[in-house]
């Protein structure tokens, strides 16, 4: 197995150490939330956030870089994680639908191949054509990533938690699912030129000044052949979905340092939610956690 101390060393190669930040996403803001079910899920899943009155919320906005000092301009991945607290479980969301690898060991592959080549440099290009020909399943997220609009404000992006997850329904049925946070202010793109000036931070200093904000949970189930283990294949877009509620996003926690620190890990789920036989998430544990021992020692 993957060794998670070699992928986040990896990491660090790859965006330069920078003490006390994440690995990645290391630039973001965390937000008092609200998350209200509708109720549609409550046949499919035991899981009580999703069920019942509105339970409280920690999100966090990033975008991806490692180094908290990049310019927010341009396209670029972003992320919009999410900490239910009754019960606590997490949601972990990217601004594009599938991911990159479709295993740690090819994630760790891509890593080592992408360090030292500037973004934008034709080393960077021919690094990652070679992995897509080593590794084909992963081109449809490199389309997507290439492809990201700059996005108006965090408010105005789609959100897709890329991994499958099973749902255990009150008879014991298990399904299984794809989240997306759909943003209720609809999607709103600016040009590159736009953004050009923008420096770190841009839009978390944007979303300051636009709370409140929701998003809507939308749920896809999947059909009986769609892949469940590979997080880079997508499900076919007709497959059935519920809206499983809405997230009102209110204003910026007390603590900003506190839940700043704070871990948002897809494995931690609540009652009547199982992860899926996708081995990326369920690595994503143990690669948080190195992360987090690394910045608690100062590191």
């Amino acid at each position: 197995m993957t060794d998670p101390v070699t992928v986040v060393d990896a990491m660090e190669r790859m965006s330069g150490l920078h003490p006390g930040f994440r690995r990645a996403h290391a630039l973001g803001r965390c937000y008092d939330a609200t998350f209200t079910p509708s109720g549609a899920a409550a046949a499919y899943t035991a899981a009580a956030h999703l069920r019942g009155e509105p339970t409280p919320a920690i999100v966090r906005y990033s975008n991806t870089a490692g180094d908290p000092g990049q310019p927010d301009a341009g396209p670029a991945v972003r992320g919009m994680a999410v900490k239910f607290l009754s019960p606590e479980t997490d949601l972990v969301a990217l601004n594009v639908p599938v991911f990159m690898a479709s295993t740690p060991a090819k994630f760790l592959d891509m890593t080592r191949a992408l360090t030292d080549k500037p973004s934008g440099s034709q080393q960077r290009a021919d690094a990652v054509v070679a992995f897509i020909t080593a590794n084909p399943e992963s081109v449809h997220a490199f389309q997507e990533a290439a492809t990201i609009p700059v996005p108006e404000s965090y408010a105005t992006i789609r959100f897709w938690a890329q991994h499958a997850f099973v749902w255990v329904g009150p008879d014991g049925t298990r399904r299984f699912v794809r989240y997306r946070w759909e943003p209720d202010a609809g999607l709103h793109h600016l040009t590159a030129e736009d953004s050009a000036d923008w420096g770190p931070g841009h839009l978390l200093d944007e979303l300051a000044d636009r709370l409140p904000v929701s998003f809507t949970l939308k749920v896809q189930f999947a059909g009986p052949e769609d892949p469940t283990a590979d997080p880079t294949q997508p499900w076919p877009a007709d497959r059935p979905e519920i809206d499983a509620g809405r997230l009102e996003v209110v204003k910026p926690v007390a603590d900003q340092e506190f839940w700043d620190q704070a871990v948002f890990d897809p494995t931690r789920l609540a009652e009547g939610i199982e992860l899926s036989d996708d081995p990326v998430l369920a690595y994503r544990k143990q690669a948080y956690a190195e992360g987090r021992r690394r910045r608690a020692a100062g590191h």
